[in-house]
């Protein structure tokens, strides 16, 4: 198969058997500017809106890609050389299929040109933005859950307010612009893995705000919406083997797909005051409260993605349904979930939990998705506090038991020391990864030092039951082996 170089003007050449976008893409208005162009987004929230698109008649939306850090240049070089197209490929055992997204018009990189991004978020035009920056990118302490002023880029931010370079600072430089210029706020729409998500947004941004200007963080509380939302959909980061299988199954030479599983979900909190895309009529679920759902998921998939990444890289496995297939690893996952967590699960409309607990663990063991450890392992000092310690709590507080969610801490403590059982490196992603990796080396097998960092674990840091619970496993693993350690956690 001669493979061919995406662009618009080729769709036309690409297999009959490869959707491409049938709507006119140059007649879109980007109305909505998406912040954080990665894998996630574009596997998610991106295929709704290109679905939506279609359908007749919805042709005033479309979207924006920004990149506002150093590393976004190669996504930039990317989306720019392609027209802003790139091909999603769906994998399951039945087989892959792939299509081409087109709903992103133009993609703006930051540091080459920041005026070009403020006056695309100022412009009458643009109602919504939306985020995937990562859960560290909120600026959440995660011990007291207050908004960390400290933190370097804030601390830039408040000395450089008119030289913006993070998520907060252009979102408060370009709402400043709107002001100025007498136009109404955007809306401001979270899509990443924290529950809550719009009302974290909204708490920290206007924290920062009135730290900025205080008739702005005004300005914005009044009459700037921060709708909730939940999203789900398990896409591994895009490796040469992707763009391999792109060009020799599909002919298709994309420089950045994206590879991702079937399944997806987003149940989005309906307030929108500008308007909104009718995500509801392409499989999204607009509500008034998305919280039973979103702590279902961040509960359940987010923290078995934390139990079974450290200790699946500790025992020398590569890929998530690599760890699944060992049946310690998928013991500790299934009796977290059934024994630890689910008693803390209000009932969730619409949603049977021991199916969707059965889902879950089929998602986690597809191989065809190979979705990488060290990807799930990513940031765990904002993924620990969000997905697994608000259980902990919980189950404390219920006195309820707290065994492998312990375990699960303390696997990522071990992670932290940066080799497996069999010495090999394992590489840490982490904005705190330079003084975790320090702390761990130092503690070894006592946890206590780790333990001590109350702007990750808070009051657990002085919790004898939690803190006691962590010790042990850290020591055991440290003492045993990550395997014996393993049995030992579900015995």
């Amino acid at each position: 198969m001669n493979a061919i170089a995406l662009k618009q003007e080729t769709l036309a050449q690409l297999p009959a058997d490869i959707q491409v976008p049938a709507y006119a893409r140059g007649t879109l208005t980007p109305s909505i500017v998406h912040i954080g162009v990665g894998g996630f987004y574009r596997a998610h929230q991106a295929v709704y809106l290109d679905d939506l698109l279609a359908l007749p008649g919805h042709e005033q939306w479309g979207y924006c890609g920004v990149g506002l850090l150093p590393h976004d240049a190669a996504m930039r070089d990317a989306m720019q050389s392609q027209d802003c197209l790139y091909t999603v490929v769906e994998r399951s055992a039945q087989g892959d299929t792939a299509r081409v997204i087109g709903c992103i018009g133009e993609y703006l990189y930051a540091p080459e040109n920041p005026q070009a991004v403020l006056e695309k978020l100022a412009d009458p035009a643009t109602r919504i933005v939306s985020l995937t920056i990562t859960e560290g990118g909120y600026y959440v302490n995660q011990g007291t859950g207050e908004f960390d002023a400290g933190h370097p880029d804030i601390v830039y931010e408040l000395a450089n307010p008119q030289a913006p370079r993070c998520s907060f600072g252009y979102l408060l430089a370009a709402l400043g612009l709107r002001r100025a210029r007498g136009l109404a706020p955007f809306t401001i729409m979270s899509c990443d893995n924290l529950q809550n998500n719009g009302d974290v947004t909204r708490t920290m941004l206007l924290a920062f705000a009135r730290l900025v200007d205080a008739g702005l963080a005004s300005w914005i509380e009044a009459g700037c919406a921060f709708p909730n939302s939940m999203v789900d959909r398990i896409t591994p980061a895009t490796t040469d083997e992707h763009r391999a299988l792109v060009r020799e199954s599909f002919g298709i030479i994309d420089a950045w797909p994206v590879v991702c599983e079937p399944f997806r979900q987003w149940v989005i909190e309906d307030e929108f005051p500008h308007g909104r895309p009718t995500w509801e009529l392409v499989g999204a679920q607009m509500t008034h409260d998305v919280l039973p759902y979103e702590k279902m998921k961040l509960r359940l998939l987010n923290a078995s993605h934390q139990a079974l990444c450290y200790i699946g890289m500790l025992l020398g496995y590569t890929y998530a349904h690599e760890a699944m297939a060992d049946a310690g690893i998928r013991q500790l996952v299934r009796r977290m979930m059934d024994r630890e967590v689910t008693p803390l699960l209000e009932e969730v409309e619409g949603i049977d939990l021991a199916s969707y607990k059965d889902t879950l663990i089929e998602r986690f063991s597809n191989p065809a998705v190979r979705d990488q450890l060290a990807r799930i392992g990513t940031e765990g000092s904002a993924r620990i506090p969000k997905f697994v310690l608000p259980s902990v709590r919980e189950a404390l507080a219920q006195g309820g038991g707290i065994k492998l969610l312990a375990f699960t801490v303390a696997c990522w403590f071990r992670y932290l020391e940066g080799h497996d059982d069999n010495g090999l490196a394992m590489p840490l992603n982490d904005p705190h990864g330079v003084r975790l990796r320090e702390l761990a080396l130092h503690g070894g097998a006592d946890a206590t030092a780790l333990l001590s960092m109350r702007e990750l674990f808070g009051d657990l840091s002085d919790t004898p039951a939690f803190t006691q619970a962590v010790g042990l496993s850290l020591a055991s693993l440290y003492d045993l082996g990550a395997r014996l350690a393993l049995d030992q956690a579900v015995a």
